[in-house]
């Protein structure tokens, strides 16, 4: 049986061998570390319009205070021109206060004056306190601003001087009771009725003495 026999190589065989596996391996690692993979890009998506909607609407929003509706609804039925709310809110500089003189005009009875002691302010509610004195006797009473049966509302005379409180109770005592203001209604009536002349007749001066005018009679005066 024939052996096998090595075969020997010479030393330049051996050293190519090992140039080529240096070679091989720099290879590997250039690769390795200056390849750069190209990003891959995402996949394209079609263009489409979302619908965008808006929120819903908060809770405060949407509720509604059945009170405040209510009260709206009323002042506009009884008090379309927004007169008498203006006259009597906080937020007007000529408002009327607590120390002036109103006279409240009704459609059913006598008017009534007095000095304002007190300004309730609850919406439709809303009233004010008159204290004048009639045969020497105080009387007090109660107006409704918004009543159907209250006319009209006018101030007569203001307080020089505004008071501090929001209830002058202290003017039912003697020390401090101002007495009656029909002496200033009445001057302030023929002031307002002087001017309301003035427009409506033209100049005063027209009249004699008395009221009467001068009326000629027919066929006097000629011989």
């Amino acid at each position: 049986m024939a052996t096998t026999t090595p075969t020997l190589r010479p030393l330049s065989c051996w050293k190519t061998l090992l140039r080529q596996s240096s070679m091989q391996k720099v290879a590997t690692r250039s690769l390795t570390t200056y390849f750069k993979p190209k990003p891959i890009d995402p996949p394209k998506r079609p263009h489409h319009k979302l619908k965008v909607y808006p929120p819903p609407p908060s809770a405060k929003a949407a509720f509604k205070e059945p009170i405040k509706e209510v009260t709206a609804s009323q002042l506009a039925i009884l008090d379309p021109t927004g007169g008498r709310t203006t006259l009597f809110s906080k937020a007007n500089t000529e408002a009327a206060k607590v120390g002036d003189i109103l006279l409240v005009r009704l459609k059913n009875g006598d008017p009534f004056a007095g000095v304002c002691i007190n300004i309730r302010r609850r919406g439709v509610d809303s009233g004010i306190l008159l204290r004048n004195e009639l045969t020497r006797v105080g009387v007090e009473m109660w107006f409704k601003i918004y009543s159907p049966n209250v006319e009209g509302i006018e101030v007569v005379q203001r307080k020089e001087k505004r008071a501090r409180r929001a209830r002058l109770t202290y003017m039912r005592k003697p020390k401090h009771d101002v007495g009656s203001v029909q002496n200033i209604v009445l001057a302030y009536q023929r002031t307002r009725g002087a001017l309301r002349g003035n427009v409506e007749g033209g100049p005063v001066g027209h009249e004699n003495k008395g009221g009467k005018r001068k009326i000629r009679a027919k066929g006097k005066g000629k011989k």
